[in-house]
């Protein structure tokens, strides 16, 4: 049975950024949560340190626009009132799939994303969590361990204002992203070390900042995204992403080989060189607004802490703290949540304190967990050089699936609905054995695949106009 509010638990959970707060807000109905931070919070949408991964191109998946609904109602709309858009899925795009099919703008679909800034979602988040009954912060504390056996983590350890000392805790959930420790404070504890595998594509992204061009700060201009191919190394795409304030968000990514440059006039000119220069063209008429920044810390890696023969009580590990992904396929924010969702589905029916429980968060986080990563490694596991061992079985079968699925999706809008159930993680990969996607792919009838980016006329004048 889930706790009461009589004997109310106390949850820490290591790290404010979305996967924290997604959990805090997961929690809070359970147990009084304790954000620890090693950050001071900004007050209003801005930028801060333990995040730099912001500064790029960054949206929610369908899946996980349901899964902020439920979690924190209301928070969707007020990213809207913010400048965020809801955008259609296909209908508000043009979109380049890795084998280089375009994808038709079909508009009768349900799935949407959720597009805007990272630090304006992070701040609506905040507001949202940080105001809620039996949530709170503590801002510049440094996490330095856990507390507790093999058997049980009892808090942790943590150094604020120059003190250490150890906040105690029923629960402690590891939230602190690709930088977590989790791994080996584990085996310091004695347990057994984490299976862990990598596959890093090599790919490097760089971001610049654009006022919107002509009159497209006016319009709902779509997202144009042009995915690289992984079967032509080094595979290089970009996209450029409106958001609030009439903005642009330009990132541009290559693989090894192929990283796009640092330099402004560099950067143009890698976007007109991209397999269709769509976003490069588009940039000409735009002012920047910012500097090039660059990231090279985007290998998929993943921790199977569900697979631990031993597990502790009173400890979860969430986020990308279990995996993190290459960034280009969009996957983290919607992902952290769906792990929100599946960690209060297990309280309802659990008690933080009870033995056995944190071993339930584990394996009911690794779902969504999963799902994410057999996409991204579907796609990343084929660049030269990713991994040490060759792709699985099963990976080359779900990629020849996905670019099947792909060709027809782009053809068919059944079919196209069944390729962004999977996509946008609303629904698992034996989608793509539907009916929906199985007709179309073995019977058709098929129309022909667009030869270029279905970006309309009107559009394209109004980036200078």
């Amino acid at each position: 049975m889930p706790d009461t509010a009589t004997c109310r638990p106390t949850a820490v959970v290591i790290g404010a950024s979305s996967t924290g707060l997604f959990a805090a807000a997961a929690l809070a109905d359970h147990a009084d949560v304790i954000l620890v931070e090693r950050d001071m919070l900004p007050d209003g949408p801005a930028p801060r340190r333990g995040v730099p991964q912001a500064r790029h191109a960054h949206l929610v998946w369908s899946g996980g626009v349901l899964a902020l609904q439920d979690l924190l109602p209301g928070l969707v709309e007020d990213v809207v009132a913010h400048g965020g858009r809801l955008i259609r899925v296909m209908a508000d795009m043009v979109s380049r799939a890795p084998n280089e099919v375009w994808f038709r703008r079909f508009e009768h679909g349900h799935h949407r994303n959720l597009v805007c800034s990272r630090d304006l979602l992070d701040h609506v988040t905040r507001q949202h969590v940080l105001t809620r009954d039996h949530v709170t912060v503590r801002q510049d504390t440094t996490v330095l361990g856990l507390a507790g056996d093999a058997d049980r983590i009892t808090g942790v350890r943590i150094r604020s204002g120059g003190q250490e000392t150890t906040l105690t805790a029923d629960l402690v959930v590891d939230a602190s992203g690709r930088g977590s420790h989790a791994h080996r404070w584990l085996t310091g504890l004695g347990l057994p070390q984490v299976a862990e595998r990598e596959v890093d594509a090599g790919i490097a992204y760089a971001t610049r900042l654009y006022r919107a061009p002509g009159s497209t700060a006016d319009t709902d201009f779509p997202l144009i995204n042009v995915q690289a191919n992984p079967a032509k190394p080094p595979g290089q795409g970009g996209v450029i992403l409106p958001v609030e304030g009439g903005r642009w968000i330009v990132t541009l990514a290559g693989s090894r080989g192929g990283e796009p440059p640092a330099d402004p006039d560099g950067f143009l000119d890698f976007a007109l060189g991209l397999g269709d220069p769509v976003i490069g063209e588009l940039l000409k008429a735009a002012e920047p607004l910012s500097d090039v920044v660059t990231t090279r810390s985007t290998a998929n890696r993943r921790r199977y802490y569900e697979k631990l023969r031993r597990w502790p009580d009173g400890f979860t590990v969430l986020g990308d703290a279990v995996a993190g992904y290459n960034p280009v396929y969009g996957h983290g924010l919607t992902v952290a949540a769906q792990c929100a969702l599946a960690v209060r589905s297990v309280l309802r029916d659990h008690r933080i304190t009870a033995p056995g429980t944190a071993r339930l968060l584990q394996r009911a986080a690794a779902r969504p967990v999963a799902a994410a990563w057999d996409l991204a490694v579907g796609q990343d596991a084929f660049y030269p050089g990713a991994t040490d061992s060759p792709p699985t079985a099963l990976e080359r079968f779900l990629a020849r699936l996905v670019d099947r699925a792909v060709v027809t999706g782009a053809r068919n809008p059944r079919a196209m609905t069944a390729l962004l159930d999977v996509m946008s993680l609303e629904k698992p990969p034996t989608r793509f054995l539907s009916r929906d996607m199985l007709v179309p792919m073995l019977f058709g009838p098929r129309k022909p695949l667009l030869q270029g980016p279905p970006l309309a006329e009107h559009e394209r004048k109004s980036a200078v106009s």
